[in-house]
């Protein structure tokens, strides 16, 4: 199994109506801008999505709708972020009767995992479809660490195909390259380090805030890839502090905030996530007006 995989692969966001329901109208037109914009491939139903916001059923209708919006033009791949390995198995295999090309699977939520009990979670959702897998390792938002050791072991597994690495140590990427070459794409998982794991090796970079400005993410990694380090790094410091909002822990609604501003999709959430108000919200808005007073021509 060799997916060529690479490039930007926007985490995109789940729209919703003011009653909370999904908006798959506006969840479609999103995810046909993101495309015309040139983004690579597209996850639905990660941690941006709001995967564990919505129930299973909802997933699936979500899944089932976007697939004839991509209707092959890109990599389409769902997000796992289930409870048990019971359901995370039966959502892969589900996801492959509909259609889609693959999957990012999360640990088990909720329960903190030891070694033993996380890479025998993966390989059976491995084995419960013959779609390739990314590995998405967050040890700081799941609790869960795969190390450098834990991918050596599960590299038998061959639908195992990527790592979206998002420990927030970019030494990582290094560890990664050195101890298995090229068995994994690895993709960088935190915006905010994204021109240091280009550099280092990653492959890809699966990111939040271009659902918001997938112009300056595009180039960015076309710099990057280019090895043009100079441009790449005028753009990523006028990008970093936006870049820095995917890192906290409110990322879906400041996120959804940059889109409201810049016209691209709504800030609504799903409960327990609401409306930042107050301070908070001058500051971050501040955030976003100051970068687009100084956004830069592309």
């Amino acid at each position: 199994m060799n997916p060529t995989w690479h490039g930007v692969y926007p985490a995109l966001t789940t729209q919703f109506r003011d009653d909370e329901s999904i908006d798959f109208d506006a969840t479609a037109a999103h995810l046909d801008k993101m495309i015309a914009s040139g983004i690579h491939g597209v996850i639905l139903l990660g941690s941006v999505g709001e995967n564990t916001a919505l129930s299973y059923e909802e997933k699936m209708e979500v899944l089932r709708a976007m697939k004839p919006v991509v209707n092959g033009r890109i990599p389409l791949l769902s997000g796992v972020a289930e409870n048990t390995t019971r359901t995370a198995c039966r959502y892969a295999a589900e996801a492959e009767r509909i259609g889609i090309d693959g999957l990012m699977v999360l640990p088990a939520m909720i329960y903190k995992a030891d070694r033993r009990e996380a890479l025998t979670h993966f390989r059976d959702v491995a084995h419960a479809s013959s779609l390739p897998i990314m590995i998405y390792n967050n040890p700081p938002s799941y609790f869960v660490d795969l190390t450098t050791d834990c991918f050596l072991e599960l590299a038998e597994e061959k639908t195992l195909v990527a790592i979206k690495e998002s420990s927030g140590d970019p030494r990582r990427i290094t560890d990664l390259k050195t101890a298995l070459g090229n068995r994994y794409i690895l993709f960088s998982g935190v915006d905010d380090l994204v021109v240091e794991s280009a550099l280092l090796g990653a492959q890809g970079w699966v990111s939040g805030l271009v659902n918001a400005f997938p112009d300056e993410n595009r180039i960015l990694w076309e710099h990057c890839v280019a090895g043009r380090w100079t441009e790449a790094i005028e753009l990523y410091r006028w990008y970093t502090p936006l870049l820095h909002l995917d890192t906290k822990i409110k990322l879906v609604q400041y996120i959804k905030m940059c889109m409201a501003e810049v016209g691209l999709g709504s800030e609504k959430t799903r409960a327990p996530r609401l409306r930042v108000e107050g301070a908070e919200r001058e500051q971050i808005l501040g955030i976003i007006r100051q970068a687009l007073a100084t956004r830069p021509k592309l």
